[in-house]
């Protein structure tokens, strides 16, 4: 949450903190205005002036999740001191994520689930988080001199999506450590 700021940017932060624990938490359809209210501590009418719309809240909640999840992952892994390492940290830090106890797999997979058919916003930005997060596994292939860096980086963005998945469904961060050990075959066979 935002400290500093003014009184509307404080209101905005607070309702963007509590749409995102509430829809990671329970999911976007199941969460009504009137909860995030609630538990940002805003009248209804703020709200709406803050989010015209409960899409436009959404949206906020994916980019804010998308910003903050793609920091992430890159300064767990850019803290290793070789492009082999930097990609094999990804799915060190996916496990720890998995671990968490709040873990519910992926928001955009989620939102994407539930208003992907729907929402073209909310489509755009589940394919925008996923291609970034593929363009980052990109550079860290091609830094590793692999000969076919971009078939490789679509191959680990696979195992890290189906790590993602597979530990949402089973509650465990196990998955991680298969990807891992299967990226780790691919970076052998690609002479990484």
């Amino acid at each position: 949450m935002t400290v500093g700021g003014t009184a509307e940017e404080q209101a905005r932060a607070r309702v963007v903190d509590a749409a995102e624990e509430l829809f990671y938490a329970r999911g976007v359809r199941a969460v009504g205005m009137d909860a995030v209210r609630s538990a940002a501590g805003v009248s209804l009418k703020r709200l709406y002036q803050l989010f015209p719309a409960k899409d436009h809240l959404v949206e906020e909640f994916l980019r804010r999740r998308d910003h903050a999840w793609r920091a992430a992952l890159v300064r767990h892994a850019d803290a290793r001191p070789t492009p082999r390492a930097r990609l094999l940290a990804v799915f060190d830090w996916l496990y720890e994520w998995f671990a968490e106890p709040d873990f519910r797999g992926c928001a955009f997979l989620n939102c994407f689930a539930e208003l992907g058919g729907t929402s073209p916003a909310v489509a755009e930005a589940a394919r925008a988080h996923k291609a970034a997060v593929r363009a980052y596994l990109g550079e860290l292939t091609a830094a590793t001199g692999a000969t076919e860096p971009e078939p490789l980086a679509d191959q680990l963005a696979l195992l890290a999506e189906g790590a993602i998945a597979t530990a949402a469904v089973t509650g465990s961060p196990e998955p991680a450590r298969a990807a891992r050990a299967a990226a780790q075959a691919l970076l052998a066979a690609a002479g990484v």
